[in-house]
């Protein structure tokens, strides 16, 4: 009887250990995020987060979101007209 009273005490404090753990990591996640956002205000910059979030979009292959339409920044959009010069490929097996 006592052993069970100990363990659901030491189920408990264990707990309560692990969720002001979680919450500390939360509190110190938001304090980085909002010293983050001062310091782009301050500055004038783009947020870090920000900056790294469209960089990958931009550079991703296959756009942000697998199985969406891929869009590459240089390439014309649906209606322009695009100029282009005709040349010939060879199937030369020279190395240059």
């Amino acid at each position: 009887m006592i052993s069970k009273i100990l363990r659901f005490f030491l189920k408990l404090v264990l707990g309560l250990f692990a969720a002001v753990f979680a919450v500390s990591l939360l509190v110190a996640a938001l304090i980085v995020v909002a010293l983050s956002l001062l310091k782009s205000l301050l500055t004038g910059r783009k947020p870090a987060p920000a900056m790294v979030f469209g960089r990958f979009q931009r550079y991703s292959p296959q756009g942000m979101w697998p199985g969406g339409a891929g869009r590459d920044a240089n390439a014309p959009r649906a209606g322009d007209v695009v100029d282009v010069e005709v040349r010939e490929v060879r199937e030369d097996k020279r190395l240059p």
